[in-house]
This record gives structure tokens, C-alpha cells and sequence, in this order.
């Protein structure tokens, strides 16, 4: 089926878009068991309905954009648990179908559009599970990152979501391999990096990794996510400034993970009136990421009267 709402590129060119918040920890809150390699994409398999609850929490809480369960989704990962890669292309395709579910049984309710899908694409070291998502330098070259990325992005972009989000990039040298992976899909994609001060996990300036991005045709926008607040307020002046395009940005809560105590501790320091200074600072694609739940989004929505 064609979309027939405004390309996703056009409505951030009107003005700010609102993102949904973490989609694990709405999954968790429902009671939803995420202790698992493929984190929120078993669901896909043993529980699609909790996937559209919690992205129908954010729609109605005022997100005009979805983000898939597909981030921890690979075939890699799937071969792991006995999943073939038919079966795994299925999942996959089944998470942006799920979105736009949820996207179609919101508007039912009232909740006014567009609704965008964006089919998310995590870094390699999510399919690791093993911390190193937010290290990066894995040991691969760009061309083996392209070769690993590229099929699932074929498959995800054939089911037709709005955007590909390039998520929680750590490292620049993987956003090469992003870039050239989703040439001639069809599909615009956005580009967001985990980073830390004015550097990629990796240890990229990030004027250096922002700029790979200047001239991809197929990126509408740079950003960061999965960060300190504090780091998303420099990294989206310079994302804007670099590139020319607009930002997108989506941190964490602000709170810490004490591994000792197994509990979140800290204040959280993602608040609804950061918002206006990231959309004065050029971002237009603007949610919360871990530990930010629907009624952050919902003070978001209504900061960016939405």
C-alpha cells in the first residue's frame, strides 16, 4: 500500500515532530520479561500485541513517530535461537507492520496524524549483546559492517516504514558502513549516534562523525540518542551546524544504572523545557530514549504544542 501522508522529510521541514520514548522500558512496565539477547524483539515472535500497546502508550501520549522493536533484530541474532533466515525476514518485516497497526488503531481512536513509522536498525554490537553497542571498534572493517547491515535493511525497507532509523551508532566508522548500506533503498533514513561529551562512543570528534552525513541524499536527519541530556545540548548545535540538516535527538533519562544495587538511582534530568532550546538549536525530530516513558513524551508533545 502507498502512504499517502506527507513524506516524513516535509512535516520536519514545517516544524518540530515529536518521537516516542523508550520502547523497553514501556514493554518492562507492563510486566514484560526483556532479559534476553534479542531484548524487545522476541516479542516480536511470542507477543506482538505488547509491541502495539506500547507503541500505541506513546501515540496517545502525543508521538507522531514510532520507532520499531527491530533494534536488537538481526538474522544473526535470530540464527542464535533456531530462528531461519526466512522466518527471521518475517520478524522483521513484522516489526514496522506492528507500528503501523498501532499507528492505524490510534488514529481510530481519536488521535489526530500523521503517524510515522521509523523501522529501527541497531549498531552491530546490539546484536553482540554484549556491551559493546556503546564502545564500538569491533574489529571489522566498513565493508564487513556494510555486508552485515545491508540485508536487514533490504528487508525492513521493503516493508515500507517511513524513515530507517540508524540508531545508537557509536562509532563513525559503522556510520560509513550505514551510509553505503542504505543506498538505493528507497526509503530516507535518519542518523543518530550514542555519544559521550563532544565525542562518538568511539572516540570520534563529532564534527568529524556528523559530517559523513552532510552529503548522504538518503539522510533527512543527524542526531544523537541514548545519551545524557547534558550531551544531547552541544551535540545538537553542532549536528545542525555540520551538517545543514535537521537534527534529530532523543536522550535517556539523565538517571545512572547502579550495577551493584540493580537499580536506576539520580534525578532525572530530561525535562519537557530542555525541548525549546533543542528546537531553537535546529532539532526537529525530538523524543526520549531509556527511561523516558509516555507521560515525558506527553509533556514533550505539549512543550512543542502538539
Amino acid at each position: 500500500m502507498v502512504s499517502t501522508i506527507p513524506p516524513l522529510a516535509d512535516a520536519l521541514a514545517a516544524g518540530p515532530v515529536v518521537l516516542d520514548g523508550g520502547l523497553s522500558n514501556q514493554l518492562e512496565a507492563a510486566g514484560h520479561d526483556l532479559s534476553d539477547a534479542l531484548w524487545s524483539a522476541r516479542l516480536l515472535a511470542e507477543e506482538p500485541e505488547a509491541v502495539v500497546q506500547a507503541h500505541l502508550a506513546y501515540y496517545g501520549a502525543g508521538a507522531q513517530v514510532a520507532i520499531t522493536s527491530s533494534y536488537q533484530a538481526t538474522f544473526e541474532g535470530f540464527a542464535r535461537r533456531g530462528i531461519g533466515e526466512e522466518r527471521a525476514a518475517a520478524l522483521l518485516a513484522r516489526s514496522v507492520e506492528l507500528a503501523r497497526e498501532a499507528a492505524g488503531r490510534a488514529q481510530a481512536d481519536g488521535v489526530a496524524g500523521p503517524l510515522y513509522v521509523a523501522a529501527s536498525a541497531g549498531p552491530y554490537g546490539a546484536m553482540l549483546a554484549d556491551g559493546s553497542e556503546y564502545r564500538g571498534r569491533y574489529g571489522l572493517t566498513v565493508d564487513e559492517l556494510e555486508r552485515f547491515h545491508r540485508p536487514r535493511l533490504e528487508v525492513l525497507a521493503a516493508a515500507r516504514p517511513d524513515v530507517l532509523a540508524l540508531e545508537t551508532v557509536p562509532d563513525a566508522e559503522e556510520a560509513r558502513a550505514l551510509l553505503r548500506a542504505v543506498r538505493g533503498l528507497g526509503v530516507p533514513a535518519y542518523l543518530s549516534y550514542s555519544v559521550a561529551g563532544d565525542r562518538t562512543r568511539a572516540g570520534q570528534p563529532l564534527t568529524e562523525a556528523f559530517a559523513l552525513a552532510a552529503d548522504a541524499d538518503e539522510v533527512i536527519a543527524v542526531g544523537v540518542n541514548c545519551c545524557a541530556p547534558d550531551d544531547a545540548d552541544r551535540a545538537v548545535r553542532l549536528a545542525a551546524r555540520v551538517t545543514g540538516k535537521p537534527v534529530v535527538v532523543y536522550p535517556n533519562s539523565g538517571e545512572s544504572w547502579d550495577a551493584g544495587a540493580r537499580a536506576w538511582c539520580g534525578d532525572p534530568a530530561f525535562r519537557a523545557d530542555r525541548v525549546a532550546a533543542w528546537a531553537a538549536d535546529g532539532a526537529r525530530l525530538i523524543g526520549g530514549c531509556c527511561r523516558v516513558g509516555p507521560d515525558a513524551i506527553a509533556e514533550l508533545a505539549a512543550g512543542l504544542g502538539r
